[in-house]
């Protein structure tokens, strides 16, 4: 334990550094408020480790297997996509290091501490407004969301891919000067969850393709290089992975979604959405447990910040959203088929209300985004006022200046 306190002292001094290296290309970071969500991610760190304690966690048989002589000879030789790319990661820090299980549930936690600091500079980069939620900032209030860091603290996968979808986002917003956090993103995601990369690949090709902003073509070629060749490159292990063939892709994926649900469905906390419609398996993804189906103590506290998510919904029932998204850039577009599309795969195999809690976190600050832009553009529209500080003007297909 006392190794594990040592860490997060010492982490906390490498984030100060990072902090500050952000802070000279990025005026607009608060460093106070990212400081107080360090702080805030390592209290969940410590809520997490408590309630594996107590409760069977995923994270202690990562620890054992990378720790274990018998289960791994060599580093080399555990390098896979999946799970077992989890036991990479950590196996250096356990064997060469002499990571305890706690040093290590922190080290990974620090990981997703990472991807909240990336994601805040992809919200404070499109978002210039200073958007309300009942007189708080919406931004900081997305930031310090307990359901999010609780899953994004401990050693596991959803810390790790968190951090690759945050560092995916931000290198798309300038491909061509973030190519290095752009890769690294996308190649923690394919690593962790081969099918998730498939859905940001989708999402960011069709995002460039649609957005309405004028992408300069060698940008436009970079991604669509660099996406539709790792999908080629990619595309055996991503079938593999979801063992789905490849000559038979729907029906496979409906065979291994009826298999997965009721796999989960037996493990407890079940929820048989089997036979509902595609609209209410997504609100069941995306808003339950609601109060009425909360799975315990933990689920109870976790449908107070699903109502939250329904009042944010609200925000996108107006008639001005269809025009919105015709005129959104390329990055909104991104984020809404990317949230779309796994939202649809996820769902489709999800029958245990543990495991949607968890799952969800991967996309739900791309629904977030969405969000912030829509009020954004409300904001802007209201006020007439462009994001350089300027009159808006209505001429056609002029660049888009919202987000």
């Amino acid at each position: 334990m006392i190794g594990a306190i040592l860490l997060i002292i010492f982490l906390y001094f490498i984030s100060q550094v990072i902090l500050g290296y952000f802070k000279k290309q990025y005026p607009f970071i608060k460093l106070k408020l990212l400081t107080n969500l360090y702080w805030w991610h390592t209290l969940f760190a410590l809520i997490y480790y408590l309630y594996a304690v107590i409760n069977r966690s995923d994270s202690e048989a990562y620890y054992k297997r990378a720790a274990s002589d018998f289960v791994y000879t060599s580093w080399v030789s555990i390098y896979q996509t999946g799970t077992r790319f989890i036991d990479f990661v950590s196996f250096p820090f356990i064997n060469s290091l002499g990571f305890s299980y706690e040093m290590a549930m922190v080290l990974f936690a620090w990981f997703g501490y990472l991807g909240f600091i990336y994601f805040y500079i992809f919200f404070k980069e499109q978002v210039k407004s200073s958007l309300k939620f009942y007189g708080y900032d919406l931004i900081m209030l997305l930031l310090f969301l307990p359901n999010m860091h609780f899953w994004t603290a401990s050693l596991g996968k959803g810390s790790l891919i968190f951090l690759g979808i945050a560092m995916f986002a931000y290198g798309l917003v300038a491909p061509q000067k973030r190519i290095l956090t752009l890769l690294v993103g996308s190649l923690i995601v394919y690593h962790v969850r081969p099918h998730m990369f498939l859905f940001l690949g989708i999402g960011a090709v069709g995002g460039y393709i649609t957005g309405n902003e004028k992408v300069p073509f060698y940008q436009k070629a970079l991604v669509y290089v660099a996406f539709i060749g790792g999908l080629a490159l990619m595309y055996d292990q991503i079938l593999a992975f979801a063992k789905l063939d490849e000559n038979n892709v729907l029906d496979s994926f409906q065979n291994f979604s009826q298999v997965q649900a009721n796999r989960l469905d037996s493990a407890g906390s079940g929820v048989d959405i089997n036979s509902y419609p595609l609209p209410l398996k997504l609100f069941t993804f995306w808003f339950r447990p609601l109060f009425f189906d909360a799975p315990g103590a933990l689920g109870l506290y976790i449908s107070v910040e699903n109502l939250f998510y329904l009042a944010l919904v609200w925000k996108l029932v107006d008639k001005d959203f269809i025009s919105f998204l015709k005129k959104s850039s390329s990055l909104v577009k991104m984020s809404l088929v990317t949230f779309i599309s796994s939202s649809i795969a996820l769902s489709m195999v999800m029958a245990n209300l543990g495991i949607v809690i968890r799952q969800k976190s991967m996309v739900m600050y791309f629904f977030f985004f969405i969000i912030l832009a829509f009020m954004e553009y409300k904001h802007r529209k209201k006020t007439g006022i462009t994001e350089e500080g300027e009159a808006m003007v209505t001429t056609p297909r002029k660049r888009l200046r919202l987000v």
